[in-house]
């Protein structure tokens, strides 16, 4: 990781890297902005709450629990990193398994933000990967205990309520992942 000298703040305006971008190593762009618990950005100097590292490989089942932690303290943004990672990092048959259950936490994101039409999208297409990835894997509605029937039930209905305006409570309407 950079030390502060590697990258050096400007702290008498905001915070903000002095060369106004913050890039890793490779030139890629990295937003060191502190975040909410919905994962928006907040100004620079602000305190958010600890970023959910990235690129970290976990065992399926630890994946589930960490999302459904996160998911249960109202960080969906935070839980979606989590299935991310196992995304990226797990077998090819389980690639869009792990998508779904990304655009799930995304869907409840946007809910919770109060952006209805994004929020009710992803829930339903989240949805819509999770039903198809078990009908594809006949024998697996249960992979790793999560009851993908209930949370894609879960995703429809509150699909349906956030459409109807107004934003939802993240830790209220979390799903219950293993049922």
């Amino acid at each position: 990781m950079d030390s502060p000298a590697d990258n050096p703040v400007d702290s008498t305006t905001s915070d903000r890297p002095v060369e106004g971008r913050d890039r890793d190593d490779e030139g890629r762009a990295r937003n060191a902005r502190p975040r909410d618990g919905l994962g928006r950005p907040l100004p620079y100097g602000a305190n958010g709450v600890p970023r959910q590292p990235e690129g970290v490989v976990r065992a399926p089942e630890a994946t589930v629990a960490e999302a459904q932690r996160l998911l249960d303290d109202g960080k969906p943004f935070h839980a979606h990193e989590v299935f991310e990672d196992a995304w990226k990092a797990g077998p090819e048959e389980e690639r869009e398994l792990w998508r779904g259950m990304a655009q799930l936490a995304v869907g409840l994101t946007h809910s919770a933000r109060g952006n209805a039409t994004g929020g009710a999208r992803l829930l339903r297409r989240g949805a819509g990967a999770v039903t198809a990835w078990a009908a594809s894997e006949a024998g697996r509605e249960r992979p790793y205990g999560m009851d993908l029937g209930a949370v894609a039930g879960w995703a429809r209905e509150l699909a349906g309520e956030v459409e109807g305006g107004g934003s939802v409570d993240a830790a209220a309407r979390a799903p219950r992942l293993r049922g």
